[in-house]
């Protein structure tokens, strides 16, 4: 890895060649990417002048292949550091301070429902347990609940089971992971506790979603969709089910590369460049008045 902020195309496209061939989850889409990516290299299509110019380019390299959005090099403004996954976690850590622990709206609507947006992220289950429980537990008396995801652009698996278990009854299997490391898989389910009070299985739950809703928060939407348990209601979602890992391969530069892939127990497929389909389409600014004429309409009948 260059250490040099000045920056060299070379070493950041061969790193992030060996990045892919070690751990992309699809082997043999990892080598036809590292291919072009040398070529590309040897064509001169990265003597750009800056970083940024630089991430852009290989980004768009990267997911030509298969469409895999998790599938980047990313640019930062500031210094990162090279530790392993540093990059992501210091910008998650930023957006969690400032977002009430990705919890920033519980609202009482008419009738009783209640509003918990998620957002900007399902950050790291050891820094949001707490803030999403006072969420979920604050709206657990609701007649009706609307989980707003429109504006949640993914996160961490576990937080995706933490918040499903406040919206169950019972133990849940809710996902399964395929890792290409030990190719083995891990299968997710809702907690047989949580802390504070449920909402619980069994009165109405609506989610919003927009073409920005992606990755974790896709998978906390379509878990809850195959399961039967919520009505989804907005735009499909940007369509990545592909966990990834962070690697600073330029002071400036991180290459996320997918490591694992979904596989839901219910369809046994995930919504990887499909996106979450909703059960309900309008526009995501028209779904959160959509879901609350539903509830009302539900809970009178």
């Amino acid at each position: 890895m260059t250490t040099l902020t000045e920056l060299q195309p070379a070493p950041v496209i061969d790193e992030t060649a060996r990045l892919l061939t070690e751990h992309y989850v699809f082997p043999e889409i990892a080598e036809q990417l590292t291919g072009l990516l040398q070529r590309r290299l040897v064509e001169g299509a990265y003597d750009v002048d800056g970083a940024e110019e630089l991430a852009r380019l290989v980004t768009a390299d990267l997911q030509s292949v298969n469409g895999d959005r998790h599938l980047r090099l990313k640019h930062h403004a500031d210094p990162v550091s090279p530790e392993q996954g540093a990059a992501t976690r210091g910008a998650m850590r930023r957006d969690f301070d400032t977002s009430l622990g990705g919890a920033p709206r519980v609202e009482l609507l008419g009738g009783g429902i209640a509003v918990v947006e998620l957002a900007p992220m399902l950050f790291p289950l050891e820094w949001a347990a707490e803030p999403l429980s006072a969420a979920l537990t604050l709206a657990s008396r609701a007649q009706a609940l609307i989980v707003d995801l429109r504006a949640n652009r993914g996160g961490d698996p576990d937080t995706v089971a933490f918040v499903c278990s406040y919206l169950l009854d019972e133990r849940t299997h809710l996902n399964t992971m395929y890792w290409r490391a030990g190719d083995r898989s891990e299968q997710s389910w809702s907690l047989p506790h949580v802390p504070g009070a449920r909402f619980g299985g069994s009165k109405p739950l609506y989610v919003l979603s927009s073409d920005s809703t992606f990755s974790a928060a896709e998978e906390l939407a379509y878990d809850l969709q195959q399961l039967g348990r919520a009505v989804v209601i907005g735009e499909r979602t940007r369509g990545g089910a592909h966990p990834c890992r962070g690697w600073t391969v330029h002071p400036h530069l991180e290459v996320t590369v997918p490591v694992g892939r979904a596989i839901n127990p219910v369809s046994s497929k995930n919504w990887e460049g499909t996106g979450v389909q909703p059960d309900i389409p309008c526009a995501a600014a028209d779904s959160l008045d959509r879901a609350h004429a539903l509830a009302l309409a539900r809970l009178a009948g």
